[in-house]
């Protein structure tokens, strides 16, 4: 694997600014603008990410996800001009590690790109690790030696993000996660449900927000360093 940072966008101008701003950052950056070329280009010079957007001539980000998915693990950050499309991403299971929708700030995208590389990394927050504990058994939460017991679905929306640092889960997928019985519930229950898990969390953890909103799509669980 290189260390460079393949961007696949067909704007030129946009692509051009992108691998100013994640060089200044200091990455190395690489660029392709028909998705035709992608697959074969990661089979032979896999690169320590991909920026890949998702309407692309040639061949569409959500198939280039799909195939590179079935041979590389390498780290994939899809945007969409369209923000309707999120939720399709989120629902698909494609395996990207982040979504952005644009018009998104480029200062942005080198945060996430920073943000997925270090989660990938050996400084990556991995289920299992991080400030919490969690015990099934008993519904409780630990951090260090305080501890708090959540409800049920406390506990089955906690362990769905928990499981998964990273990864942004649109409030439907948590409602699949957390009610078995697949009751209609509104979008609102699931956001009632994680403000109370906040003020919990906050009860052992005061020092650090774990849950994070993503605005427009749903939730993530990320550990992320003191400012």
């Amino acid at each position: 694997m290189s260390d460079t940072i393949l961007i696949v966008e067909d704007e030129q101008r946009l692509a051009r600014l992108l691998a100013d701003y994640l060089e200044a950052a200091g990455y190395a950056t690489a660029h392709l603008a028909d998705g035709a070329e992608v697959v074969a280009r990661v089979r032979t010079d896999e690169p320590a990410l991909i920026l890949l957007d998702l309407m692309l001539p040639g061949t569409d980000g959500l198939t280039i996800c799909r195939e590179v998915r079935a041979f590389s693990t390498v780290p994939i950050i899809m945007a969409t001009a369209r923000v309707e499309e999120i939720d399709r991403l989120l629902g698909l299971d494609l395996g990207a590690d982040d979504y952005i929708c644009k018009p998104y700030s480029p200062r942005e995208v080198v945060a996430r790109v920073k943000a997925v590389l270090r989660r990938a990394g050996t400084g990556a927050a991995s289920p299992g690790e991080g400030p919490l504990a969690l015990d099934e058994t008993t519904l409780r939460v630990r951090a260090g030696r305080r501890e708090v017991e959540l409800t049920a679905v406390e506990f089955a929306l906690l362990a769905a993000l928990h499981g998964a640092p990273g990864r942004i889960f649109s409030r439907d997928r948590l409602m699949d996660r957390i009610y078995r019985d697949h009751r209609v519930v509104s979008d609102r229950t699931i956001d009632s449900h994680v403000k109370k898990l906040r003020r919990k969390l906050a009860e052992i953890l005061p020092e650090q927000d774990l849950i994070h909103s993503v605005y427009g799509v749903g939730y993530r669980y990320e550990v992320r360093p003191p400012a």
